[in-house]
């Protein structure tokens, strides 16, 4: 009898598929937020989007929520869906609060870095010596994104990696990114040096300080950038 009770009460397991095709889409949705194919602020064509993956409007509604949980995209009663739009506002709000939290990323990571994590930290600076010498600012962004990345997963706290990952999503919704500023990349590269050398140096004080200056001047690099807008608008 108890036998019977048990097997009716876990029934046989079914495969679950390794990804459904509503994350499938979110994620194909959120590349193109991050690229800005779409947007801030712009209209989602349920309709068109489904014609354009060949699926139903149900899997992409689930995408939607999905994003919408994330922050990408807002959801309007009787509206529709939208690109989430980042305000100066939501700039000023942000980075104080990731400049804190990555600045505390930078001591861990100094302290909790081997030689092998310190080689691969330089490796990916490489990099960014490598675009800026070419004026590559796409790539450089990508860079400098992996450079923080690895900062993060030296670290070692997954709970600092969860807010800061969120905060940084919010960032890429922003019509601008401070590289964009005059003499921003240079900058960002000199930056980028100082952090590399306080954590080889084993200056977790300094590091945090530095990675605190760096996003800091970040923020201000991007006021910059929205600041010279008219005057490039006006043909200036």
């Amino acid at each position: 009898m108890h036998a019977r009770t048990s097997r009716a009460r876990h029934p046989a397991a079914v495969a679950i598929p390794r990804s459904a095709l509503y994350e499938e889409v979110a994620t194909r949705l959120r590349e193109r937020i991050f690229a800005h194919d779409f947007a801030p602020g712009q209209w989602l064509d349920e309709q068109a989007l489904a014609a354009q993956y060949g699926i139903s409007r149900t899997p992409l509604r689930e995408a939607l929520k999905v994003l919408a949980a994330e922050g990408m995209v807002t959801l309007k009663p009787r509206r529709g869906c939208y690109v989430t739009e980042v305000s100066d506002r939501d700039l000023d709000d942000i980075f104080p609060v990731l400049a804190l939290l990555e600045s505390r990323c930078a001591v861990e990571a100094t302290l909790r870095a081997g030689p092998a994590d310190l080689r691969r930290l330089e490796a990916v600076h490489e990099k960014l010596e490598a675009h800026a010498s070419k004026g590559d600012i796409d790539r450089f962004f990508e860079a400098n994104q992996e450079f923080h990345r690895l900062v993060m997963e030296l670290a070692g706290n997954r709970w600092l990696t969860q807010v800061i990952q969120d905060l940084r999503r919010a960032l890429r919704l922003a019509r601008h990114h401070s590289l964009l500023a005059r003499g921003r990349v240079q900058q960002s590269l000199t930056e980028h040096r100082a952090i590399v050398a306080a954590i080889r140096a084993r200056d977790a004080e300094c590091a945090g300080e530095l990675m605190h200056r760096h996003l800091t001047e970040g923020r201000a690099a991007i006021a910059k950038v929205r600041a010279a807008e008219p005057a490039t608008a006006a043909g200036a």
